[in-house]
């Protein structure tokens, strides 16, 4: 198949991340003709200085458009992208010189309409986003649904990393306004028209992720909250393993209390996991301190999500309201 690849990306307030992009972008090593689709969405510290830099070496194409968040952003940029197929990125991605011969040469053997690649700690990250990015892709805080796994069913791509072609993007009309939580509802939209996605392993993302604790415990708390928007929306997508992170702290809570009565063997398998955690951290990163912190990541994960999946699930469940009027600010308003 004669593929066309558009990259979307959509920024807002970070000329310097975009920049790292670009300079990522000019570095690939495939042969061909490819352009860039940058989406300016109603920034207040324009990129288009930054962007200049780089007319001569890319094939860019730029747009402003009022704030209206992510996914509109991406549609925008998708609707006015002139290949047919388009890879959608965070503006905090940084990508390695062959992720275009890797995402190509995977597409020509085993084409599917949508597919996704994981996300890697670049050994410039700091302490923090190498340990964020642990509790992230780690199998054993997420089970693999990162791309941490070679083997996913029914793979739900990110669009940190995610490639859709025209068709699909045409046949389902694109990202929906929630947010977080586009992207899974966009995917289960394009397998509902029969469309097949699947992981591209070797076309992994260096997702930079500059973000502190707090705004980490704010990003995973709405992803929390979203799940069971999204199982209201697509019942048939329920999971009983969706109640993990929530299962899992209260569990931890009441193995503190039997082990204020004497029972200890709870809080010793709580124990066993968390000591498997920095072993399986230490010798992915080989880092003492990235390893310690992968456990703060990983309980702070765990709590954030946990309690936004509880808190979502009894007020959706309980409430004759729309996912829109309990949680306004989840969903961009899109003129």
């Amino acid at each position: 198949m004669d593929l066309s690849f558009s990259f979307i990306i959509p920024v807002y307030n970070r000329p310097n991340e975009i920049k790292e992009l670009l300079d990522s972008l000019r570095l690939q090593t495939y042969d061909k003709t490819f352009e860039v689709v940058i989406v300016e969405d109603g920034s207040t510290i324009s990129s288009e200085e930054v962007i200049g830099e780089y007319v001569d070496a890319l094939a860019i194409s730029y747009y402003k458009k009022p704030n209206s968040g992510p996914g509109d952003s991406r549609n925008y940029g998708m609707s006015r992208a002139k290949g047919n197929y388009f890879i959608v990125l965070d503006s905090d991605c940084i990508l390695p010189p062959q992720y275009l011969v890797e995402a190509e040469k995977s597409l020509q053997e085993d084409y599917v309409h949508c597919y996704g690649g994981p996300d890697a700690a670049h050994e410039s990250f700091s302490t923090v986003q190498k340990a964020i990015n642990y509790a992230m892709t780690s199998f054993l805080t997420t089970g693999g649904i990162r791309g941490g796994k070679k083997a996913v069913d029914k793979f739900q791509p990110r669009s940190f990393n995610m490639g859709i072609s025209k068709e699909a993007f045409e046949k389902v009309g694109g990202y929906g306004n929630i947010h977080p939580g586009e992207d899974p509802d966009l995917t289960i939209r394009i397998w509902n028209k029969g469309y097949k996605t699947k992981l591209i392993s070797e076309a992994f993302v260096f997702h930079k992720r500059r973000i502190d604790w707090n705004k980490f415990y704010t990003q995973v708390n709405k992803f929390g909250m979203v799940r069971p928007i999204l199982n209201k929306w697509h019942p048939e997508t329920k999971k009983i393993t969706y109640w993990f992170p929530t299962v899992f702290c209260l569990g931890l809570l009441i193995s503190f209390v039997l082990a204020i009565a004497g029972f200890m063997i709870p809080l010793y398998v709580y124990s066993l996991y968390f000591l498997l955690l920095f072993v399986d951290a230490l010798r992915k990163t080989g880092n003492l301190k990235v390893a310690f912190l992968s456990l703060l990541a990983t309980a702070i994960q765990f709590i954030g999500y946990g309690y936004g999946f509880l808190k979502s699930t009894l007020y959706i469940n309980s409430s004759g309201k729309k996912p829109e009027e309990i949680f306004p600010k989840l969903f961009f308003r899109v003129n």
